[in-house]
């Protein structure tokens, strides 16, 4: 049996899109969906149960964070991630591969999952050239040495480490150990790092095969290439592909086991992230869940679900609001300008969350600018609402068959 399940109910005509259903030991999950990080097992200043009343149904956390606090270990011993924050439905992790690259090469640099390519501010210089600038991480063949931002202490993460970690932690889901590039690495590293992302594939897979003996957890593999289109179709085809032995008992026979999904890695050039999803997608198998880590604005939504995304996870919902910047329709507002100090209306009149129920833009404007806590958790808690609302509303329209229309209505409106 399984540890996931995934069922397509209904594509996306002329698209690689569908909605499904996603089975997990801790229930269901309508995809495409939206996942809420949890980044230290808790979704910063939202409680699980107002993270389910804003229609959540997955939450994400963040494996380098909970390595190095409270530990897996001890995470494990509380029973782990379910058990540890008191939230009932699926959980994920992922390997920790971004958190090393935002320590390691893109360190200080300003650099995040999404870049504009152009900018020659973010142009990362030729490996030879760049030993001395300042770095959290280094990168080897075997794994990854870096040191805690907490504490200065050295650690040492390899494939097989990662797996360990995230087994502890105790996920539904869970993600193969990986190297993430920049869209503007040049060709020669995008290659050797491309190269160790496979060979540490085969290593998270070999691990997880030998740990999940209750065949409880679902392992995803991910795809990397940056932004060139042969290098991101050698690895959709190698990750796809990709199938170790796992024994069956006593008796010396075996099985062949790939991944149970997929994740679409890598920090995006903005002007195409369209093209590399799709030429992923076209090459990924049909039966299998696709995430996209670290995507979640609005029109990046409808772009990864027409191009067959079934997941997105991302922290913005949560670290916008808790900056005072909320989402709504016609595009986002920030709650501190003058103007909503006496504006007595909620954030969005048609809006069913807890926040626009019950509380006015002048009462989230008095909070924010008070520094009173309540400010983050309410926005939040819109936000939380907003995105997971949206993805909800893109899953209808291709039941309805009204997928473009939905798409067109909805961009028209929103202001970037």
């Amino acid at each position: 049996m399984n540890s996931i399940t995934f069922k397509i109910e209904k594509k996306l005509k002329g698209k690689l899109g569908r909605a499904g259903i996603l089975k997990t030991p801790h229930g269901e999950i309508e995809t495409p969906a939206f996942v809420v990080v949890g980044t230290k097992a808790t979704v910063k200043s939202v409680n699980p149960e107002q993270v389910r009343d804003a229609g959540a149904q997955v939450v994400l956390a963040n494996t380098y964070h909970l390595y190095l606090q409270p530990g897996d270990e001890t995470v494990k011993k509380m029973g782990g991630l379910n058990k540890m924050m008191n939230w009932h439905g699926p959980t994920m992790t992922d390997s920790g591969g971004f958190q090393i690259f935002s320590l390691g090469v893109a360190y200080k640099k300003g650099i995040s999952k999404v870049i504009q390519i152009t900018n020659p501010s973010l142009l990362i210089p030729e490996r030879f050239d760049d030993t001395d600038a300042p770095r959290l991480a280094k990168v080897g063949q075997d794994g990854v040495s870096f040191t805690s931002h907490l504490d200065g202490s050295i650690h040492y993460i390899t494939p097989e480490k990662s797996i360990q970690i995230q087994h502890n932690l105790g996920a539904d889901m869970i993600f193969a150990f990986d190297e993430c590039t920049s869209p503007s690495e040049d060709l020669k590293y995008q290659n050797e790092a491309l190269e160790r992302t496979h060979n540490w594939a085969e290593r998270s897979l070999r691990e997880h095969n030998k740990l999940n003996t209750e065949n409880k957890v679902a392992l995803f593999g991910i795809v990397q290439g940056g932004r060139e289109e042969k290098l991101r179709k050698k690895s959709a085809k190698f990750i796809s592909e990709l199938r170790v032995l796992r024994s069956l008992g006593e008796a010396g026979e075996a099985e062949e086991i790939g991944f149970d999904g997929f994740g679409i890695g890598g920090s995006f050039a903005k002007e195409d992230m369209s093209t590399a999803v799709k030429w992923v997608n076209d090459i990924l198998p049909e039966d299998k869940p696709r995430h996209l880590l670290g995507i979640g604005e609005p029109e990046d939504l409808f772009m990864g679900i027409e191009n067959g995304v079934d997941l997105f996870d991302c922290v913005l919902p949560t670290r916008l609001g808790r900056n005072g910047t909320i989402y709504t329709k016609y595009g986002k507002i920030h709650i501190t300008n003058t103007t909503y100090r006496e504006d007595l209306k909620p954030i969005e009149e048609d809006c069913e969350c807890y926040t626009c129920k019950n509380y006015s833009r002048a009462y989230l404007a008095h909070l924010f600018h008070g520094k009173e806590m309540l400010g983050g958790t309410l926005a939040s808690i819109h936000n939380i609402h907003f995105i997971v609302g949206l993805v909800k509303k893109i899953r209808q329209s291709i039941f309805d068959d009204n997928f473009e229309e939905y798409k067109k209505e909805f961009l028209t409106k929103y202001v970037k």
